[in-house]
C-alpha cells in the first residue's frame, strides 16, 4: 500500500497547532487523520530546517556511505533521537534509517546507495572561501538540500551541513579557515560588526518573508476549517 501523502499546508498547520499547544498530540492526529510517528517526524524536521523542511517536494533519494555512518554514530553518541537523525540528515523515513542502524550494529559495512555515487562524491576536500560560499548559496537555493548539493560541488554531506549551519549562524565570516568561529565582539571593527548585523538582518528579513507567507495561507486553511 502506497504511503499516505500530505499536503505541505497540513503539515505546517499540525506542527503550529503542537508548538503553541492548542491540542494534545493524540487531538492532532485525530484531526489530520495522521499518526503519531508522522507528526513527530514533521515536528523534528522543523525544529532543524524550519518551514522549508516542511514544504520539500519528495524525491527518490540517495545515501553515501559517509553520510549513513555520521548518521548512526551521531544517533548512538545518545544526544540525538531518531527523529533528530531523520530530519538533521534527511532521511526519507524512519524505517530506512532502522535499517543502516541494525547493519551498523551488527557489524556489517554500509555501503553507498543509489548507482553512479563515485568516491568523489563521498569525501571531503578542501575548499576556497569562494567555494564554500559559492556551496552554501546553492544549498539555500535548492532548500537545503545537502545530499544534493554534496553531490554536485564534490564534497562531503557533512562538509555542506556545517558550512550553511555556519553561514546562518555567523554569515560569510563564520566561513574562513579558523572552522567557523567568528571574532569575539571586541575583536571585530566597527565595519566588521557593522556588515555581520547587515548579514543577520537579512537572513531574518528572509525567514520572516517566507513565513509571513505561508501563515497567510494558513489563516485561509484554518478559516475553512472554522
Amino acid at each position: 500500500m502506497p504511503k499516505k501523502s500530505f499536503s505541505p499546508d497540513i503539515k505546517i498547520m499540525a506542527v503550529r497547532y503542537l508548538e503553541e499547544g492548542l491540542y494534545t498530540g493524540q487531538e492532532i492526529c485525530k484531526m489530520f487523520h495522521v499518526s503519531e510517528t508522522t507528526l513527530y517526524e514533521w515536528h523534528a524536521k522543523y525544529e532543524f530546517g524550519g518551514v522549508t523542511e516542511l514544504i520539500r517536494p519528495a524525491k527518490n533519494k540517495v545515501y553515501s556511505k559517509e553520510l549513513k555512518q555520521s548518521a548512526v554514530e551521531d544517533y548512538l553518541s545518545g544526544n540525538y533521537s531518531m527523529f533528530d537523525i531523520q530530519a538533521k540528515y534527511g532521511i526519507s523515513s524512519l524505517s530506512v534509517f532502522k535499517k543502516w542502524l541494525k547493519l551498523y550494529t551488527s557489524h556489517n559495512e554500509l555501503q553507498d546507495s543509489g548507482k553512479g555515487m563515485s568516491q568523489s562524491m563521498t569525501k571531503g576536500r578542501k575548499t576556497t572561501l569562494d567555494e564554500r560560499i559559492q556551496i552554501v548559496q546553492a544549498c539555500l537555493a535548492n532548500r537545503k538540500n545537502y545530499q544534493e548539493t554534496a553531490s554536485q560541488y564534490k564534497v562531503s554531506y557533512q562538509q555542506v551541513y556545517q558550512w550553511v549551519r555556519k553561514f546562518e549562524q555567523g554569515g560569510e565570516e563564520a566561513l574562513h579557515d579558523r572552522r567557523g568561529r567568528t571574532k569575539p565582539a571586541e575583536e571585530r571593527t566597527p565595519e566588521e560588526e557593522w556588515r555581520l548585523k547587515i548579514q543577520q538582518m537579512e537572513r531574518e528579513n528572509e525567514r520572516l518573508r517566507a513565513e509571513n507567507l505561508l501563515l497567510k495561507k494558513l489563516e485561509e486553511i484554518e478559516r475553512r476549517y472554522r
